[in-house]
C-alpha cells in the first residue's frame, strides 16, 4: 500500500504537469483506478504533511470531485470502520497546520461528504460533523471558526430536519462570527455563511425574520470591505441578498443605499466597485419596485444623475465611424453599465418614478458643447422608452421635434445615438410612432443612409429603418416607397462598387437586411421594384464564397426569399429554382456548410419561406433540405454540473449560461446553436403545414424529435414550436391510414399530456394547450383513452385550481405595505396572463363537447363546481365570460342532456344579459341562441322571455 502510495503521489505530480502529453497520460491513468482505492490514496495524500502544499491541494479537489460525482458508488461499499475513517481523516486534516488555501479545499471535501450524508428524509448520518462545526465556531483559534464557517458556507443545509431546533445557535453563531472583533477574516467569511444560509432559505420570511438583527452588523462589515478595496466578494454578497431576500434588506435599506451612493460617486473607485455598487441598487429596483418606490424616492432621484456621469466615461476613438466591423460593446464599460441601469430602472420603477429623473437632466446634457453628454441624453431617450411608455406617449412630439436636429449634429457619435434613439422609438412606440411622425423621422434617417462619408453611423440609420418598417402600416410606406427604393438601390450599388474595390461590407450588409424589411412591409406593392434588386441579390448569393463574405452572403440569402414572399409565387416563381439550387449548391459542395456558420440558419429559414410561396411545387427539395433542417433541429446542447471552484474557470465565457442550484452547485448550458434549433423546429412546422401529406414521408421522424421536445427547457422557443408541430403532423400522417395514425398519437398522448401539466412558463402552456385541442379536433371521437381522459381531467382540475389560488394570492398582495397603483397594474397582467390559460382551458372543452358531444358529460361533471364558482357575482367579468363559454358547449353539443345544469347556469346568463361587459352579454347572447336550436322544448319559455332582453342590445 504504501508503494501504491508514492507511485499515487507522483501520478498528482504529472497531473500538474505543463506538458500535455504527460498530464493526458496521467489522467487517463487515474480515471482507471478504482473508485474505493482512488478515496483512499487521495485522502493519505492530503493528510501527509510531507507532501508539497501544490500537490495536497489538487488532491483535496480530487478528492471532493469523487466525493460528489461518485458517492453512491463508493460509500456504500465502504466497510463501517473505512467509513468512518475517512469523516474522522477529514476533521482531523481540516485541525491541522495548513496553508489557508489547503484548508478551504480540505473543508470543501468534508462539506462535500457532510452533504451527502444528509438522507432525503432530512436525517444526518455524520452528528460528529454538526459538533465538529459548533466547536470550531465558538473556539478561540480564528482559524478554526474560520474553517466553520467555510464549511457552513458549502452545505447551509447541514442541519437538516433538524434545523428548526437549532435556528436559534446558527443565529448566535452568525452574528457572534460578523462581530468578531479581532479578525476580519472571521467577519468576512461570517458574511459567506450568513448569505449562504439566506440564500438556501429565500422563500421562507420566517428563518430571515430570525436573522434580522446579522443585518447591521453586514453592512459593517460592507463598509470596511470599503474601506481596504480588498474584498468585493461582499458587494457581491448584497446582490446576491438583493435579487433573492429583497424583502430581508427592508429594515436597513437607507443605510444599505447611502453606502452604494457613496461607492458610486466617488470616481476615484474602481469601476468594477461603482458597477457593482450600482447593480445592487438596480436588482433591489427589479425585485422589489413597490418596496423601492416607496422608501427610495429620494435615493433614486440621487442615482440617476449619477448614472449618467457614467454614461460620458467615453473614449474619443479617432476611427470609430469608419469602422467596417460593428464590434459588440464592452458590457463591462461605465457608459454600457449605466445605459443598461437606466433601461431596467425605468422597467422597474415605472415612468411616474423615472421619467421626470431623466427628463430634467436631459436639456443640461443635450446642449452640452461636449458631444459626449450629448451622446449620453440620446442614448437614455432611448433606453428608457420601454419602461416609460404610458407616460412617455404623451410627450413624444416634443421629444422628437427636440432629438431630430442631432441627426445633423457635427460628431458622428452623437448622429448614431439619435439614429439609435429613433429605431428604439420605433419599436417601443409602435404603431403610433410610425403613424404621427412618418413625415419627419423617415426623410431623417434616409438623409444618413444616403451619407457615405461615415459608414458606421450609415448603416446603424439603415437598422433604425428596419425597426421603423417593422410595424409600420403598409399605407404609410407606400406613400413613401419611390425615395426608399431611389435611397436603397443607390447606396447598393455604390456599396457593392466597395466592396469590389475596397472589401468593406459592414452597410452593404445593412441595406439588405433594410431592404428585406421595406419589401416585408411593403407587400405585393413591391413587385414594381422587383426586377431592379432581384439580380444583384442573385448575384451575391452566387458569388459571396469566401468566410468573410459568409454573413453577407446569409443575409442575402433572407433578403431574396422575404422578397419572394412578398410579391407572390406568380412573381418570384421563375427565380425560385435558381435560388435553391443555389442554396443547395452551398450544402452539397465538397465543403460542406459548417455547423457554425452564420449562412446556415438564413438557409434554413428562407427554405420555409420559399416552401411557403411554392407550396406543393417545394415538395421534390424536400430531400435536399430536410437533412440540414432536422440536424440543426436535433442539436443537443452541452450541460455541466459545476460547483464554485469549477465555475471560476469558466467565468466570462459568453458563450455558457448558468442557474445556481444552492450549496455551491451551478447547472449550465452552452448556449451556442440554441436559436439556429429553435429556428429548424419552426421551420418544421412550416413544412408540415403548407405540405401536409407531401410532408408524410418524414412524419414519423419529426414526430420522434418533436415529443421529447416538449420539455426541452432550455428554449422556449423550441418547446412552442414541438407543440405547434404536433396537430399538423397528425394531419400529414392521415393519408398512411388509420392505424398508422393511431401509432402516432399513442406515441404523442402522454407525452403532450405530461407537458401541459409541467409547463413552468405560461405562454408556452398555452401553446401546449392550443395543442392539445387541436389533436383532439383532428382525431375526433374516441381519441383518448380511458386512461389518457382521466389524466386530462385531472390536469385540466389543477389548473382551474391554480386560477383560483393565483387570484387569491393577487388580493393578498394587495393587502402589502408597498402596494401601489403601479403594482396594481403588474397584478391586472397576472389576472390578463390567467385569464388567457383560463382560455385555453376552455377551447380544450370545447374541441371534447364537439368531439364527443353529449358522451362528454359525465367527464365535464368532474370539472362542474369549478365553473359554476367562475360564474359567481364575485368574480371578474372575464371569469364569467369563459364559464358562460363552456356552458354554451354543454347546452350547444349537449342537447336536451343539458336540462341537469340549468340551476347552475340559467340565472347567470339571464344577468349576464344585461352586463354592462360586451364579451359576457356576447357569450350570453350565443348560449340562448344555441338554447332554441339544441336543448329541446323545455327551454322555449325561457328563450322566449329573452327576446326583450336580446332586442335592447342595441342599446348597449
Amino acid at each position: 500500500m504504501a508503494e501504491g502510495q508514492i507511485e499515487f503521489d507522483s501520478l498528482l505530480l504529472n497531473l500538474l504537469n505543463t506538458n500535455n502529453d504527460i498530464r493526458t497520460k496521467s489522467e487517463s491513468t487515474f480515471d482507471n483506478i478504482p473508485v474505493e482505492r482512488r478515496i483512499v490514496y487521495l485522502l493519505n495524500t492530503v493528510g501527509n504533511n510531507g507532501n508539497s502544499d501544490e500537490v495536497r491541494q489538487l488532491g483535496a479537489v480530487l478528492l471532493r470531485r469523487v466525493i460528489s460525482g461518485d458517492f453512491e458508488h463508493f460509500f456504500p461499499k465502504l466497510n463501517s470502520e473505512s467509513q468512518a475513517q475517512l469523516k474522522n481523516q477529514l476533521l482531523l486534516t481540516v485541525q491541522q497546520d495548513l496553508s489557508p488555501q489547503l484548508r478551504k479545499k480540505v473543508c470543501d471535501a468534508a462539506s462535500e461528504l457532510a452533504r451527502n450524508l444528509i438522507d432525503e428524509d432530512g436525517n444526518n448520518h455524520w452528528p460528529e460533523f454538526l459538533k465538529f462545526l459548533f466547536d470550531c465556531a465558538s473556539s478561540q483559534n480564528t482559524v478554526y471558526k474560520e474553517a466553520s464557517l467555510q464549511m457552513f458556507t458549502a452545505v447551509p443545509g447541514i442541519f437538516g430536519n433538524q434545523q428548526n431546533r437549532y435556528l436559534e445557535v446558527i443565529r448566535q453563531m452568525l452574528l457572534q462570527s460578523l462581530q468578531d472583533p479581532t479578525n476580519l477574516n472571521v467577519r468576512l467569511a461570517a458574511v459567506r455563511a450568513t448569505t449562504a444560509f439566506l440564500l438556501a432559505h429565500e422563500k421562507e420570511h420566517n428563518i430571515q425574520k430570525h436573522l434580522a438583527d446579522c443585518l447591521p452588523p453586514l453592512l459593517q462589515v460592507l463598509q470596511q470591505s470599503l474601506e481596504q478595496q480588498n474584498e468585493d466578494f461582499v458587494l457581491k454578497s448584497f446582490i446576491d441578498l438583493a435579487e433573492s431576500c429583497p424583502r430581508f434588506l427592508r429594515s436597513q435599506l437607507d443605510p444599505l443605499l447611502q453606502i452604494c451612493l457613496k461607492i458610486i460617486s466617488e470616481t476615484k473607485m474602481t469601476d468594477s466597485w461603482r458597477q457593482l455598487a450600482l447593480e445592487v441598487i438596480v436588482t433591489l429596483s427589479e425585485t422589489a419596485p413597490a418596496m423601492m418606490r416607496k422608501l427610495a424616492s429620494k435615493h433614486i432621484a440621487q442615482l440617476v444623475p449619477l448614472i449618467f456621469n457614467m454614461m460620458i466615461d467615453l473614449e474619443e476613438e479617432e476611427n470609430w465611424a469608419f469602422s467596417d466591423e460593428t464590434l459588440d460593446d464592452d458590457n463591462d464599460s461605465n457608459p454600457v453599465v449605466g445605459e443598461s441601469a437606466v433601461d431596467r430602472l425605468a422597467c422597474a420603477l415605472g415612468g411616474k418614478v423615472m421619467l421626470p429623473l431623466v427628463v430634467n437632466i436631459l436639456p443640461t446634457m443635450l446642449t452640452s458643447a461636449d458631444w459626449k453628454h450629448r451622446y449620453a441624453g440620446l442614448m437614455a431617450i432611448a433606453a428608457v422608452g420601454e419602461g416609460c411608455h404610458r407616460h412617455m406617449e404623451a410627450s413624444l412630439p416634443e421629444i422628437v421635434d427636440g432629438i431630430l436636429p442631432y441627426l445633423q449634429d457635427p460628431h458622428p457619435r452623437v448622429r448614431f445615438a439619435v439614429c439609435n434613439a429613433l429605431g428604439q422609438m420605433s419599436t417601443d412606440f409602435a404603431p403610433t410612432f410610425e403613424k404621427k411622425f412618418h413625415d419627419k423621422v423617415l426623410p431623417g434617417l434616409l438623409m444618413i443612409l444616403e451619407n457615405s462619408a461615415f459608414p458606421r453611423v450609415q448603416a446603424h440609420a439603415g437598422a433604425a429603418l428596419v425597426n421603423f418598417f417593422e410595424d409600420c402600416p403598409k399605407s404609410i410606406v407606400t406613400l413613401y416607397l419611390e425615395k426608399i427604393i431611389s435611397t436603397l438601390e443607390g447606396v447598393l450599388s455604390c456599396k457593392f462598387k466597395e466592396l469590389v474595390e475596397k472589401g468593406t461590407k459592414l452597410v452593404l450588409e445593412q441595406v439588405v437586411v433594410t431592404l428585406s424589411s421595406v419589401a416585408d412591409s411593403a407587400e405585393e406593392k413591391f413587385v414594381q421594384y422587383y426586377d431592379r434588386f432581384m439580380p444583384c441579390l442573385k448575384y451575391i448569393i452566387e458569388n459571396a464564397n469566401t468566410e468573410e463574405l459568409r454573413l453577407l452572403r446569409g443575409k442575402t440569402i433572407e433578403c431574396v426569399s422575404l422578397i419572394g414572399l412578398a410579391v407572390g409565387q406568380e412573381k418570384f416563381v421563375t427565380d425560385a429554382s435558381d435560388v435553391m439550387n443555389m442554396l443547395l449548391k452551398t450544402q452539397t459542395d465538397e465543403n460542406t456548410i459548417r455547423e457554425d456558420d452564420p449562412q446556415l440558419s438564413y438557409m434554413i429559414s428562407a427554405w420555409a419561406r420559399i416552401c411557403k410561396i411554392l407550396g406543393k411545387q417545394f415538395e421534390p427539395y424536400l430531400p435536399c433540405v430536410m437533412g440540414p433542417v432536422l440536424k440543426a433541429a436535433s442539436l443537443k446542447p452541452e450541460i455541466a454540473l459545476l460547483d464554485s471552484e469549477d465555475m471560476k474557470v469558466v467565468e466570462g465565457d459568453d458563450d455558457w449560461q448558468f442557474v445556481s442550484l444552492g450549496e455551491q452547485q451551478n447547472f449550465g448550458i452552452r448556449t451556442v446553436g440554441l436559436e439556429e434549433k429553435a429556428t429548424a423546429c419552426q421551420m418544421l412546422v412550416c413544412y408540415a403545414r403548407e405540405l401536409k401529406e407531401g410532408f408524410s414521408a418524414y412524419t414519423e421522424e419529426v414526430v420522434k424529435l418533436m415529443v421529447p421536445l416538449l420539455r426541452f427547457y432550455f428554449h422556449d422557443g423550441v418547446r412552442t414550436a414541438a407543440a405547434e408541430c404536433l396537430p399538423y403532423l397528425l394531419e400529414c400522417a392521415r393519408i398512411r391510414g388509420g392505424d398508422y395514425l393511431a401509432e402516432m398519437w399513442r406515441y404523442i398522448c402522454p407525452e403532450l399530456l405530461k407537458s401541459v401539466d409541467s409547463e413552468p412558463e405560461k405562454e408556452v402552456l398555452s401553446e401546449h394547450m392550443h395543442a392539445l385541442a387541436k389533436c383532439i379536433e383532428v382525431l375526433g371521437r374516441g381519441c383518448l383513452s380511458e386512461e389518457h381522459m382521466a389524466e386530462l381531467l385531472k390536469v385540466l382540475d389543477k389548473s382551474l385550481k391554480d386560477h383560483f389560488e393565483r387570484a387569491q394570492e393577487r388580493q393578498e398582495k394587495r393587502k402589502d405595505e408597498d402596494y401601489d397603483e403601479i403594482v396594481e397594474e403588474e397584478l391586472l397582467d397576472e389576472d390578463d396572463e390567467d385569464v388567457y390559460i383560463l382560455s385555453k382551458v376552455a377551447d380544450i372543452l370545447h374541441s371534447l363537447f364537439i368531439t364527443h358531444k353529449q358522451d362528454f358529460l359525465p367527464c365535464f361533471d368532474h370539472l362542474l363546481q369549478h365553473f359554476v364558482r367562475l360564474l359567481g357575482h364575485d368574480r371578474s367579468w372575464a371569469d364569467q365570460q369563459w364559464a358562460i363559454c363552456v356552458f354554451d358547449d354543454v347546452i350547444e353539443h349537449g342537447g336536451s342532456a343539458c336540462v341537469k345544469y340549468q340551476q347552475y347556469f340559467l340565472k347567470p346568463m339571464l344577468d349576464a344579459l344585461a352586463s354592462p361587459n360586451p364579451e359576457v352579454r356576447q357569450a350570453a347572447a350565443y348560449g340562448f341562441g344555441v338554447m332554441g336550436q339544441f336543448a329541446g322544448e323545455g327551454f322555449a319559455k325561457t328563450c322566449a322571455g329573452t327576446i326583450c332582453h336580446l332586442s335592447n342590445f342595441n342599446r348597449f
